[in-house]
């Protein structure tokens, strides 16, 4: 992946942009007995096999509810409205990121209403920190976590594995491209909203990228960012979506709900 725009590139083209937080990259830390590969292990059941009994129970339908995973900082899944978790119909399933000082409870007023029209169930974990691990160190305890709030998904909602998506907006959209490329025989697609850089790993499958950005994105600017990462990641292979659209560090109701139908579709 040394063709794409990792960190240090990054650092160099934007300037004071994120310095506070994403730009913190001199001294990265090894995390002792934590995935520092990126890589997860969690995965669906086997299709026609049916999930455990839910201990979340039928109120998850259409709700937010926490996996209970973690006290302060857990994780949130929605199912779509309109499903019946007991007909084990298989869902497509997004793993969706916040940016850089938010929550996931934050990413709930992005989604709207788009996944319950796109059908689409929604996971939406808490970083262990401000930001994700691999931003400013290296893959770690937000691996750990996700993985562990992925596999407590497949194992009590019946999910589609054609339509496992990652993404998210900003940092945790520069977080779901990089770990949809380390675990892209997982994730089939990557939904990156307002994205900065790509970050090194060591790539596996062929994800397909739905990448969105502001023409005015004051924060990360489209140019050195959106643009360039778009670029890069078609230059390598991978199919590339690119939706640019007027407006600010932001996702707009209609480039969320275009995102979701994309996250939903049946596998070409």
């Amino acid at each position: 992946m040394k063709s794409l725009l990792n960190r240090r590139a990054f650092c160099t083209r934007s300037g004071a942009a994120l310095t506070s937080l994403a730009l913190n990259t001199a001294c990265r830390r090894t995390w002792a007995n934590l995935p520092a590969d990126g890589r997860f292990k969690a995965r669906p059941n086997a299709p026609g096999k049916a999930p455990a009994p839910s201990p979340l129970g039928s109120s998850t339908v259409g709700r937010q509810t926490y996996l209970g995973l973690d006290r302060d900082r857990d994780a949130i899944l929605q199912i779509p409205k309109g499903v019946t978790l007991e007909s084990n119909r298989p869902l497509p399933l997004l793993l969706f990121l916040h940016g850089a000082t938010q929550s996931a409870e934050d990413m709930f007023w992005y989604l709207d209403s788009a996944p319950d029209e796109a059908g689409v169930a929604i996971l939406a974990p808490n970083a262990r920190a401000t930001t994700w691990d691999a931003i400013t160190d290296s893959y770690g305890p937000d691996v750990d976590f996700l993985n562990r709030a992925l596999q407590r998904v497949f194992d009590t909602v019946a999910v589609d594995p054609a339509r496992i998506a990652i993404g998210g907006f900003s940092d945790g959209a520069t977080y779901a491209i990089a770990l949809g490329l380390v675990n892209g025989d997982l994730f089939q697609r990557v939904l990156a909203c307002s994205s900065g850089f790509v970050i090194d790993g060591q790539t596996q499958g062929k994800p397909s990228f739905f990448i969105s950005h502001g023409t005015k994105d004051n924060i990360l600017p489209i140019d050195t960012c959106g643009r360039r990462v778009a670029a890069d990641l078609k230059a390598r292979g991978y199919e590339v979506t690119f939706r640019e659209f007027d407006g600010r560090h932001e996702i707009p109701k209609d480039v969320m709900r275009e995102g979701l139908r994309w996250v939903a579709r049946s596998a070409d």
